[in-house]
């Protein structure tokens, strides 16, 4: 069965790589962009320098800055509303994952109308959007290069996956720089976030040739760096490493998939507004170890990618060690379980049932090495609390 591979039209890598937006927007032949960011960025000199070399360029933005942490549909139908009334022919998402998802969902509906949830997943929609241009100030999230956004339900509480190529961003202006200074937690959510999609894409049972050399790349580099930008924020080169990382580890996964992991992962940050990084880390340790046995020869070789096993020892030896490095670089970045998070036992125990429907439907635990059952989701549930 042949794979389908799909990236933005335009990629820019490396420093400054943000100062060239408006020439992207130029050569896309695009010239009223709304840029869709949250208030702290809208507040941030490089993006009021971003503003004014768009005006100097002779372009006409406008700013939507009302984004939230995990996008909801109260928000994406706000920036709907500014699109239409200031008649913008395109999209910047400037900022992690929530203000790009939304930028994403705002492009969606404004080309096709309707609501968000009727493109939620089993719907993939491959019918172009309005164009998106993705400018990441987070190393983790991979979504500039995606053809996924997560937007939750506001009515429901649900963390809709709406996926197809509708989502895919035009161009992604990928600036390390924009990531320096970014404190100590958010770097290490949104680097455990990145080397979550890569581990997955590799195991997913959608996995291809292609999408293996982006995961492995990514899990190499980001396994290399995470801890000293942790460390150091502004070590630029292990800056570089992880954003780079984090780019083809989205990539992977948007050209193979997630997994049990995110399905897992998404339910918790709905119900418990953990953020969405936090939880992947707070989960993918007890994960991995759950669906090893399913794939042992393929996370051998995430082991061996990220240097965890010689290249010469068995399989039961890397996977052995991926488990127990996972679990170690936990507890250097501070990861906190969900107890120690502050989720009291009786709402986490009451909702697990229900947390498990929800990772099923998604679709995502269906790519997983071991497919689990809805028990057995709630096992690891238990297991993970703390």
């Amino acid at each position: 069965m042949s794979a389908s591979i799909v990236l933005p039209q335009v990629i820019r890598v490396g420093a400054g790589a943000s100062a060239e937006l408006a020439g992207t927007l130029d050569a896309l032949g695009l010239s009223r962009p709304l840029l869709v960011t949250d208030p702290f960025v809208a507040r941030q000199p490089f993006f009021l320098r971003l503003l004014a070399d768009l005006e100097g360029a002779g372009l006409t933005p406008g700013v939507f800055a009302d984004t939230v942490p995990d996008p909801t549909t109260t928000v994406v139908d706000a920036g709907v509303r500014a699109l239409e009334e200031g008649r913008f022919d395109s999209l910047v998402g400037v900022g992690g994952g929530s203000p790009i998802d939304t930028a994403k969902a705002v492009a969606l509906l404004g080309a096709h109308g309707g609501r968000m949830r009727d493109y939620r997943s089993p719907v993939v929609t491959d019918a172009p959007a309005l164009p998106v241009v993705a400018v990441p100030t987070t190393a983790g999230s991979g979504s500039e290069c995606t053809r996924y956004s997560i937007i939750t339900d506001a009515e429901t509480g649900e963390k809709m996956l709406c996926a197809g190529l509708a989502m895919l961003p035009r161009a992604a202006l990928v600036d390390f720089e924009l990531t320096l200074g970014m404190p100590a937690r958010l770097t290490a959510d949104t680097g455990v976030d990145a080397l979550t999609h890569a581990i997955e894409a590799y195991v997913s049972a959608r996995a291809n040739p292609v999408s293996d050399g982006f995961a492995r790349e990514a899990m190499r580099t980001i396994f290399a760096h995470l801890r000293t930008v942790y460390a150091d924020p502004d070590d630029r080169a292990a800056r570089e490493a992880v954003m780079v990382g984090a780019t083809q580890a989205g990539m992977a996964f948007s050209n193979s998939s997630v997994a049990l992991v995110h399905g897992m992962s998404r339910p918790i940050g709905a119900h418990f507004g953990v953020a969405h990084g936090l939880s992947n880390a707070m989960l993918l340790p007890a994960v991995t170890e759950f669906s090893v046995p399913s794939a042992p020869d393929r996370y051998a070789d995430c082991a061996r990618a990220m240097g965890l096993a010689a290249p010469d020892s068995t399989t039961g030896e890397a996977t052995g060690a991926l488990v127990w490095e996972l679990r170690l670089l936990n507890q250097e970045l501070e990861v906190p379980t969900p107890r120690e998070y502050g989720i009291g036992p009786e709402p986490w125990w009451e909702l697990a049932p229900l947390m498990a429907e929800q990772a099923l439907a998604s679709g995502s635990p269906g790519n997983n090495p071991r497919v689990p059952g809805a028990e057995e989701i709630v096992e690891l549930y238990h297991a993970v609390y703390g």
